[in-house]
């Protein structure tokens, strides 16, 4: 018997969410929000609902026959080391690793590269249930301090503590409030980006205005800490600094309004020297690489959409002094690591990694040979001689390489000891057509001898958007869903930087719908290629992946037979009026820029897409009551209006994780659970089965 009939049987009664009757008026035109309510994360009702939603939610993961098993498989499949590269400090070496099942990645040093390993910092001590998580560490110039910055329970607040190098002992140095923040260390203290501390009861909702930022001096309290700058003329803007290795420059970056950022500059070897502005216009990125000397190599895509290095002299910072050092190329500059005395510049091809060696003078040497199609990272310093990288695919686990600079030379430092066989798999990418024609690359990963007869389950999971690329990564939960013979296929549509900025503009504002597009398109060259069929095939996707799939469901709930939407931007709307969501306005415009505007979110939107008498997909959405980036009433709305809209007899559930985030920071044991839940609610309605 279908578990959807055992579903039907069973009729599942949806508890009633809190409602009243709102209405918006945009441009003269009336939109009721029912649910307005569930905004209100901290109201007694909203409470009582969430609670009822994970009683009915957990009654019915609990039915799925193999889910104790599926469990159980996932953590066997990540219990192995994982280590990261080793990196150098002030004479000192340091490494993560994470033994295997681990909440999170214990920090390692040792004296020389390949000396006594001693525990530095475990973050899995800062709380018993593993939702402190460490979020970053930054080392004073001296080499005398390092503060790490945390987050509770997900949330983007960030904390920083300061630990003693040479003793390892914490200090009484505590800073609070900060958010999207590092520690830029000059002289005795660093300076941070906070916010004022918010309305108690509104920690996780309420805007975020006015970031500023403070400078700490090593020692005192926070309430000590000196205002060093701040804009309140631009209230939704962010703003940071960052100080390089020997002292001697200071950048301002400027964000948050358009798709880019603007960078200041102040030379610190000037007594009272004030900040310089090198770029005007915040459409275009700039990235500072490195200071050499007099020198400053800036990533840009201003005058190249896939990227160029240039050249700014800090006597004539000014943009239109800059020289080009390495020009645009037919593939897109990622990114620049100074290295010794060379620079390695990573490139990517189709959303595959490919790094080269260059001269400082910007002359490329050689290719650094990877071992197949897949994504590196590159770890080291200038100055220092020692080079390392990691390499991941869909079927290599992060491995560690060794690399000779000079005579570009791979030597294996560490390769993860894992409890599966990865030669069974295969990975292809293909390339298919979008609604309007434009070819769309998609990776496919399978159990080698595959049948392309119509009747493999997959899990096709997309992003697009922000211009953030889906390279090639490895993750162990696909592990059981590829032993059980299903397909993961992972697409790079349009909103991504997989071509440039060319490729993000053309699935953002107005293009949106080209990203939908995509993703549909994907699906349906799966069914029509003999891979898959309607009845076997799962889109997932996070964030603005969660409104990827928030918008296919709603377009196409012919097409699919499940749907994970997770912690999902579902009003479009309103969501600028959340936390940072304003930030999101490049990407997606907002409904008051103008009637047009408005309407075309109105038209996508999947909270206000969902339509009364639908049969839409078996559904499970996924949020957290720490999601403080895409505010979980988002998911809140969308789960209350889809269960009041479903027609068909399919499960429509909405996941509330409690302790937890937007998915930065959770521990391993609640990642685990909570693949558990998603994989075992797609595989029951595709009828797989755990071996």
């Amino acid at each position: 018997m279908a578990f959807a009939t055992l579903a039907a049987q069973a009729q599942i009664r949806y508890p009633a969410a809190p409602k009243d009757n709102t209405v918006d008026d945009y441009f003269g035109v009336k939109v009721e929000d029912p649910f307005r309510p569930l905004e209100n994360d901290t109201a007694a009702l909203t409470a009582q609902w969430v609670e009822a939603e994970n009683e009915v939610t957990n009654a019915f993961l609990q039915k799925i026959p193999f889910r104790d098993k599926l469990l159980k498989r996932l953590k066997e499949v990540a219990n192995y080391e994982k280590v990261g590269t080793p990196f150098k400090k002030h004479g000192r070496w340091y490494i993560y690793k994470n033994n295997g099942l681990q909440n999170q990645s214990v920090l390692y040093t040792m004296d020389r590269m390949d000396g006594e390993q001693r525990v530095f910092l475990d973050p899995n001590t800062l709380s018993a249930d593993g939702t402190v998580a460490l979020k970053g560490t930054y080392f004073s110039h001296d080499g005398r301090y390092m503060a790490y910055a945390i987050s509770r329970s997900g949330s983007d607040w960030q904390e920083f503590y300061v630990i003693d190098v040479a003793t390892g002992k914490l200090l009484d140095d505590h800073i609070e409030w900060a958010k999207f923040s590092g520690a830029a260390w000059q002289g005795d203290g660093f300076y941070y980006s906070s916010y004022d501390a918010p309305v108690a009861g509104k920690e996780f909702s309420n805007v975020n205005e006015v970031q500023k930022i403070y400078y700490h001096k090593m020692g005192t309290p926070q309430s000590e800490d000196v205002l060093f700058y701040q804009n309140p003329a631009y209230p939704k803007r962010f703003y940071s600094v960052s100080v390089n290795k020997e002292e001697t420059v200071m950048f301002l970056f400027e964000s948050g309004e358009r798709q880019g950022n603007n960078l200041f500059v102040r030379d610190l070897r000037q007594p009272n020297s004030q900040f310089i502005q090198m770029t005007s216009s915040m459409d275009y990125e700039y990235s500072p690489v490195e200071v050499i000397g007099d020198d400053i190599l800036v990533m840009t895509n201003e005058g190249a959409p896939k990227n160029r290095l240039m050249v700014a002299s800090i006597k004539n910072p000014g943009i239109k002094d800059w020289k080009e050092l390495v020009g645009e190329s037919e593939d897109v500059l990622t990114d620049v690591s100074v290295i010794a005395d060379k620079m390695v510049l990573t490139y990517s091809k189709d959303a595959s990694d490919h790094p080269f060696v260059y001269s400082l003078q910007g002359k490329r040497l050689h290719e650094v040979k990877l071992p197949s199609v897949g994504s590196v990272g590159f770890s080291g310093e200038k100055g220092e001689p020692e080079c390392f990288y990691t390499f991941t695919s869909f079927t290599v686990p992060g491995t560690i390489y060794q690399y000779d600079l000079e005579q570009n030379k791979s030597v294996l430092y560490a390769a993860p000891k894992v409890n599966f066989n990865l030669n069974g798999y295969v990975s292809e990418q293909v390339f298919y057509p979008s609604k309007d024609g434009t070819l769309i690359p998609m990776f496919l990963t399978y159990k080698k001898g595959l049948k392309r007869n119509g009747k493999n389950p997959v899990y096709l999971y997309g992003y697009g958007g922000f211009n953030i690329s889906m390279p090639p990564y490895f993750s162990s939960s696909r592990i059981p869903f590829l032993e059980a013979g299903g397909i993961y296929a992972q697409a790079n549509l349009r909103g991504g930087s997989e071509y440039g900025e060319t490729w993000h503009l053309a699935g953002t504002k107005m293009q949106k719908q080209n990203v939908f597009d995509d993703f549909i398109a994907a699906a349906e060259w799966l069914i029509r290629e003999g891979y898959s069929s309607k009845e076997k095939m799962a889109i997932v996707g996070g964030s603005n992946g969660g409104l990827l799939v928030g918008a296919c469901m709603t377009q196409r709930p012919d097409l699919f037979r499940v749907c994970i939407p997770q912690v999902g931007v579902m009003d479009m709307l309103r969501y600028h009026k959340f936390t940072i969501g304003w930030n999101w306005a490049p990407d997606y415009g907002t409904s008051e820029d103008s009637r047009e505007m408005f309407e075309y979110l109105r038209g996508y939107s999947p909270l206000h897409n969902l339509k009364p008498g639908t049969k839409y997909p078996a559904t499970l959405v996924t949020t957290a009551d720490h999601d403080d980036r895409v505010v979980p009433a988002h998911s809140f709305k969308f789960a209350a209006t889809l269960q009041e809209c479903q027609a068909g007899t399919d499960p429509v559930l909405i996941r509330i994780d409690s302790k937890a985030g937007h998915g930065g920071g959770k521990p391993l044991s609640k990642q685990l659970e909570e693949q558990a839940d998603i994989y075992g609610f797609i595989m029951y309605h595709v009828g797989m089965k755990m071996k």
